[in-house]
């Protein structure tokens, strides 16, 4: 079993910046990949990033590459999602994610998640 806890969001300017993490509980963090998911008022929850369980790989959504930056620290159970140059079409709820096989958290049909965090991008 997993538990993750991700950080407040917040509101920031267009053209900001905000760091969220993602706190996992368990001693098995590093077998895990994780991904980072978010969803717009009244959108399909829509997929972010993912990084792999050693953080090797990475990969991003269109609308985030070159914004967003997906990290992990497998000592302290945390990944963490920096994100750039904020747009309003970025308000969302957050939600962070995990499970074992890479795959899954691409196609986000996760086994474990977060409660969400609500971050808003002002104009």
């Amino acid at each position: 079993q997993v538990q993750l806890v991700e950080s407040a969001g917040g509101l920031v300017q267009a053209g900001g910046s905000l760091r969220l993490s993602c706190a996992a509980s368990g001693r098995t963090f590093s077998s895990y990949s994780m991904g980072w998911f978010r969803q717009a008022p009244g959108k399909e929850r829509e997929f972010a990033a993912a990084i792999s369980s050693s953080g090797g790989d990475t990969y991003y959504a269109d609308s985030v590459k070159g914004r967003f930056t997906l990290s992990r620290d497998n000592a302290k159970n945390t990944v963490y999602l920096q994100m750039n140059s904020l747009k309003p079409e970025d308000t969302a709820i957050y939600y962070c994610a995990a499970d074992q096989i890479y795959g899954t958290v691409l196609a986000g049909t996760c086994a474990y998640w977060g409660q969400g965090t609500q971050v808003t991008v002002s104009s």
